[in-house]
């Protein structure tokens, strides 16, 4: 992983809801990150009532809560945490790739910005470095987030002014609303 990070963005995110999937396995270092992540959306201006953090088992539940969330359709982003750390076999690396994949998939299927927050680590010190060290992911993907959501806004409503031409399919073949889902 790179130690560059973006600049700090500036801009309104008043009105912006996230939402935040953590995972609770590696939980010193998924509940650092996590704090992380919320306390850099506060003093990005996000009000605490529009941040919903919903807890999973591990990694590997986290596409689930996200899909499910993203269908719920509330929120200007959602954010997917977890902490996979290398052991005995690669098992942490086939996690991470699995479900880095459905997040990719998610996002594009359900229109909704998804950060993928996943930290991959071969060690205990690296994870450690990530989430509640010198490097500080969960920073990076509160200010992603925020970008996301502004992008998004911006998008559908470009989308939208097109009027019919931007309708939207439904699986079944028929034409939806004039409007994409925002």
């Amino acid at each position: 992983m790179s130690t560059d990070s973006p600049e700090k963005l500036k801009g309104k995110v008043e009105g912006f809801k996230f939402g935040i999937v953590a995972a609770r396995y590696n939980a010193e270092y998924s509940d650092a990150l996590l704090e992380s992540v919320v306390d850099n959306l506060k003093s990005a201006g996000v009000s605490p009532e529009d941040i919903e953090c919903v807890r999973v088992t591990g990694s590997h539940e986290i596409p689930f809560a996200v899909y499910m969330l993203a269908e719920i359709d509330e929120h200007d982003c959602l954010i997917a945490l977890g902490v996979l750390i290398g052991g005995d076999t690669q098992h942490h690396i086939m996690v991470g790739s699995n479900a880095g994949l459905e997040l990719l998939r998610i996002s594009s299927d359900c229109q909704m910005p998804v950060i993928n927050g996943l930290i991959v680590a071969e060690t205990r010190e690296q994870a450690e470095a990530r989430t509640c060290g010198s490097i500080n992911r969960g920073r990076e993907f509160a200010q992603a987030a925020v970008e996301m959501a502004s992008l998004r806004k911006r998008l559908v409503e470009r989308l939208n002014s097109f009027g019919s031409i931007g309708k939207a399919i439904h699986e079944d073949g028929e034409e939806g609303s004039d409007s994409w889902k925002p």
